[in-house]
């Protein structure tokens, strides 16, 4: 018991968020290379339950043979079943209303980061860290850099996803536009006078994109993480007054009791805060794509009305 509180009431409530280290080397002549960490055993954990996750939802998803009548096409597992109520609803709420006729062509793309920063916030919401720390103190091994913490409170692994979703987003716009078409995005519809001003915002603007995505699934992640551990830290500090009798007693166990009710209900809004990022994620996403075939929306609308009055 005195190891599991001397674990939760770390000096600093940021020990309990940031990366461990579990195998450092050399790497191509650099000295001190984090070859294992915690964060990566996380993001290779999360891709592999996402690609497991979704193989098998699909299995149970999928249309069944002829032979069942009407019965082929439920959904036969609850899981499956939920699954597939957030993809529908993804896809007809989310995707569909901003993309028309391309959704199917970035559906894959778009579930998939959504499953994925999912399924990676969830990790960061089990306790691997304090578990593996209770391990080694038991042990004297060293197991705290396995897995554990949240992947996407990283600042360097919220910019890799954002720089994908950044090189899709253009890449797409190329492909909408023609590169001649995206050239001209930059110009904004402005006058060629106006042209010095608006390309370097536009430039600006593509490149702030990425980055508020990565900054946005970055703060809340770690933001969240470090008030339950400042929380339970509370808590293990109320139980520490409890040995001093008579009204520490009161005070220990007025501050302990507080600590954890707040520190349950911060972690179910964290559990809400872990779905609401991976959305907000994709859905920004989803928004730039489409930005980029704004213009050239307009100049199909306004070519079809124009057919329409002429008519």
């Amino acid at each position: 018991m005195n190891l599991a509180a001397a674990t939760l009431a770390a000096s600093n409530p940021v020990d309990h968020v940031v990366n461990k280290p579990q195998w450092v080397g050399d790497l191509f002549g650099m000295q001190g290379v984090w070859l294992w960490s915690a964060h990566v055993g996380n993001l290779v954990l999360a891709g592999i339950i996402t690609v497991l996750l979704l193989a098998w939802a699909a299995s149970k998803i999928r249309t069944g043979p002829a032979s069942l009548g009407t019965d082929r096409f439920i959904t036969t597992s609850p899981v499956a079943h939920a699954i597939e109520v957030v993809i529908v609803y993804m896809r007809e709420s989310a995707v569909r209303p901003l993309l028309g006729a391309r959704t199917d062509r970035f559906l894959p793309f778009l579930l998939t980061m959504f499953f994925f920063i999912l399924i990676s916030n969830l990790l960061g919401l089990t306790p691997f860290t304090d578990l593996f720390h209770l391990a080694d103190r038991f042990t004297g091994g060293h197991t705290a850099g396995l897995v554990g913490t949240t992947a996407t409170q990283n600042i360097f692994v919220t910019a890799a996803l954002a720089i994908i979703a950044g090189v899709v987003i253009n890449v797409a716009g190329v492909r909408e536009l023609g590169l001649g078409g995206f050239l001209k995005h930059l110009t904004a519809g402005t006058k060629p006078v106006l042209w010095p001003l608006m390309i370097p915002i536009e430039i600006i603007g593509s490149l702030v994109r990425p980055v508020a995505l990565a900054l946005r699934l970055f703060a809340n992640m770690t933001a969240g993480h470090i008030l339950m551990a400042v929380l339970f830290s509370f808590a293990v500090s109320g139980l520490g007054l409890l040995t001093k009798g008579g009204l520490g007693v009161v005070m220990g166990g007025a501050i302990t009791a507080i600590s954890i009710v707040a520190a349950i209900a911060i972690y179910f809004l964290e559990l809400f805060v872990a779905f609401l990022q991976a959305f907000v994620f994709t859905f920004l996403t989803t928004v730039f794509i489409s930005q980029l075939s704004h213009h050239h929306d307009h100049e199909h609308d306004g070519a079809h009305d124009h057919e329409r009055a002429h008519a």
